[in-house]
């Protein structure tokens, strides 16, 4: 049996980064076979809710599994030794999300893969990461890649920031002076802490990527007062963001005015609030289901508890949180 996991594993990641609109419904199928076949917790749940897997041949019609069973169960695809876990920050004594990846080669690909979609290579940018209350604490997938972007842009003056944010206005000085490339990825209340002390000149060079959510440190602001805020302070016309999570490992981008895109391979649903088996169409406003194909080994279709809205096929805005909903680290940010 190992043998046949390992193969499809193999066979299906050849495929997942180069999937297009029509081989992602294939894609999607095909691996939510093997999920429900190797996922006990998975398939539980399908049973539980009386789907057929011979029934499914659209990804609209695969179930997403509540985020709720990272917390309670292990959640895998096939018998494998973990290579890391990953875990979300969590509440004061709340229980905690945990990811068990086996693979970490492949989230690296993913991270590194997704962000050129976007962006180009990060070998192109000086990085800078103020991510405080992350660093504070191990565990967390958002520090893995942050770390992973700043050895791969081997920039002398590429790193993380704790508190020194005197030296991180320095730095970002006179990396505008030289008109370096630059990526800043920050959790909000951190880049608004630095916002409020100092003004840099405007600065096109410059890439600031908020994470979302102030942990509970500030008051919260709506998306778009935060971002005029940090837009003022950096010097720069939009503010970019991340939206990522424990669970995934995969990652969405926003290049400004908090509309997010997806890389070839994810996908982001909206349901209704009250039918978590309902899903509703554009520019109306539900909870967010996610399939992320990276998740071989986990479970690739979520259903989150964040609030949003469809724009487009492969755009969306996060709004918030489900009110029954625990708090998470990663963007709490109201648009």
């Amino acid at each position: 049996m190992s043998s046949i996991i390992t193969a499809f594993h193999t066979s299906f990641e050849k495929r997942l980064f180069t999937a297009t609109v029509d081989s992602f419904n294939d894609l999607c199928v095909e691996l939510f076979q093997f999920q429900y076949d190797n996922n006990k917790t998975y398939r539980a749940y399908c049973d539980l809710i009386k789907v057929k897997p011979e029934s499914i041949d659209d990804f609209t019609k695969i179930p997403f599994l509540p985020i709720a069973a990272f917390k309670s169960y292990e959640l895998k695809s096939g018998n494998f030794k973990t290579e890391v876990t990953f875990t979300s920050s969590g509440t004061s004594g709340g229980q905690t999300s945990r990811h068990l990846v086996k693979d970490l080669n492949l989230y690296e690909r993913s991270f590194q893969l997704g962000f050129e979609h976007f962006y180009n290579h990060i070998e192109e940018y000086c990085v800078l990461g103020l991510l405080p209350s992350y660093l504070e604490r191990e565990g967390s997938s958002l520090i893995y890649m942050v770390n992973d972007f700043i050895e791969k842009s081997r920039h002398s003056q590429s790193g993380f920031f704790l508190n020194n944010q005197e030296e991180l206005h320095e730095i970002l000085a006179e990396l505008a002076e030289k008109k370096t490339k630059v990526l800043l990825i920050g959790v909000s209340f951190a880049l608004l802490d630095f916002a409020e002390i100092y003004q840099l000149s405007s600065n096109e060079n410059l890439i600031v990527m908020e994470t979302g959510g102030m942990k509970g440190r500030r008051k919260e602001l709506i998306r778009e007062e935060l971002h005029s805020i940090l837009c003022k302070s950096f010097g720069v016309e939009y503010i970019h963001s991340e939206y990522g999570m424990t669970e995934l490992l995969s990652q969405g981008y926003s290049k400004g005015n908090g509309i997010f895109e997806t890389p070839p391979w994810m996908k982001v649903l909206i349901r209704e609030q009250d039918d978590p088996f309902q899903l509703i169409k554009l520019q109306k406003v539900g909870a967010l289901n996610i399939i992320d194909l990276a998740n071989i080994s986990s479970c690739a279709f979520i259903q989150t508890d964040d609030l949003g809205v469809q724009v487009s096929d492969n755009q969306f805005k996060v709004l918030g949180r489900l009110d029954v909903s625990d708090i998470r680290g990663c963007n709490l940010m109201v648009s």
